[in-house]
């Protein structure tokens, strides 16, 4: 999260003028997806604390390299100027479907379930 305000920050003063607007918006996506994965490792410690299951650290790697993939490339991309860095950022991509994938997989599976209390019955 540090670092995700600190590259927001960047790129709204330091990078103001200097990117083209296409470049610009792409750096703005890198940090908006840096800063709402950020959170959501926050959450995914949290969790971890209460439930350690193991899926846990795998949601955390997924999110960690999700971010240096997605937003790294993106960064990279909008600095530079060489689209071929445009390839990586799917991969990130797919690194967050994954980590998001798992998060549902533990809340489904966590779920609690509830009393069937169908007609005639009291529950």
């Amino acid at each position: 999260m540090l670092t995700g305000v600190g590259a927001g920050a960047f790129g709204a003063h330091a990078l103001r003028d200097v990117l083209i607007p296409e470049f610009a918006a792409v750096y703005e996506t890198g940090v908006r997806y840096q800063l709402v994965h950020g959170l959501a490792l926050l959450f995914v410690a949290l969790a971890a604390e209460r439930r350690p299951e193991h899926a846990w650290k795998a949601i955390t790697w997924l999110f960690g390299v999700g971010i240096l993939l997605f937003s790294g490339s993106l960064y990279a991309l909008s600095l530079s100027g060489l689209r071929f860095l445009g390839a990586v950022t799917p991969v990130g991509g797919v690194c967050f479907l994954a980590g998001w994938a798992l998060v549902l997989r533990l809340a489904w599976s966590q779920r609690t379930p509830v009393a069937d209390s169908g007609p005639g019955q009291t529950g």
